[in-house]
Parts: C-alpha cells; sequence; structure tokens
C-alpha cells in the first residue's frame, strides 16, 4: 500500500523552461515529477531525489550543490477516487511536499516507460496551464515569486 505522503519535484531552467511528463495511465494529464515516500521514515529530500532519478533519469548527485531544494510548501489534497485503491482502507487524503530542481540548461531526460508516455520543457506559464493537477499548477506559478 501507499504512504499517503508525497513530493512534487517541479524541475526548471535558468530561461525558466519546466519540464512535463505525460501520465502512462492517463494520456493527456501532464504533471511535474511525483512519488510516495517508500517508508514512513524516508527523509522527503531523498523522496524526492529518489523519485527524480526514477521518473527522468536525473541524478541530484551529478548536478551542482543544492540543485534540489525544498519549496517549504505542503498541502493536503483529496486523492482521486480511482486511485485510492493504491492506498490503505479509507485514505481519502495525502499530504504532498513541495521541492524544485533548478537546472542550468535542459538536460537529457529518461523516462520510466511504465509512468510516463512523454516529456515536454515550457515556460512557466504555458506548463502550469497544462497540468491536470492544481496543487502542481501553484507549484510552478510559485517559481515566479521566488
Amino acid at each position: 500500500m501507499k504512504i499517503p505522503i508525497s513530493v512534487l519535484v517541479v524541475i526548471y531552467t535558468t530561461s525558466n523552461e519546466v519540464l512535463l511528463l505525460e501520465r502512462k495511465d492517463h494520456p493527456g494529464f501532464w504533471q511535474s515529477v511525483t512519488g510516495s515516500l517508500d517508508a514512513l521514515d524516508e527523509p522527503l529530500i531523498e523522496a524526492a531525489a529518489r523519485e527524480l532519478l526514477e521518473e527522468t533519469g536525473i541524478d541530484v548527485s551529478m548536478l551542482p550543490p543544492n540543485s534540489l531544494q525544498s519549496m517549504n510548501q505542503q498541502i493536503q489534497y483529496e486523492i482521486f477516487p480511482e486511485w485510492r485503491h493504491r492506498y490503505g482502507e479509507g485514505v481519502t487524503e495525502n499530504t504532498e511536499h513541495w521541492f524544485k530542481v533548478l537546472l542550468p540548461n535542459r538536460v537529457p531526460v529518461t523516462l520510466s516507460p511504465r509512468e510516463h508516455l512523454t516529456f515536454q520543457w515550457l515556460p512557466i506559464e504555458v506548463a502550469a496551464s497544462l497540468c491536470f493537477s492544481p496543487s502542481n499548477r501553484q507549484a510552478i506559478l510559485k517559481l515566479n515569486s521566488d
């Protein structure tokens, strides 16, 4: 069963391009990197680095120091009914912690084929408008205010 604590990792470049991934289980649903903790004691930043590597092939250890940062934001949201079977009985809400990764330029992306179909780099406003998740949209738009 999934743990209802997750990370959202917004990947963007110094030229304000955001990386979006298209979900395999919902074609047309675009998002940033997301994923649940593997264990209750997994540090959030480690979960963010792990999910980043698993979903995009981007290895934080190969980036400049402090490329992965907490956005010091967490939200609670209702889990979509079609995805609740992944969680324990009666679990309907998830707590999501936001992170960002600033890259000097676009980098090669290696998708997890079981999770995503394709990816694209887009300007912040365009990327935000394509996200199906309201919290993902908010996290991307927060890049402009940091």
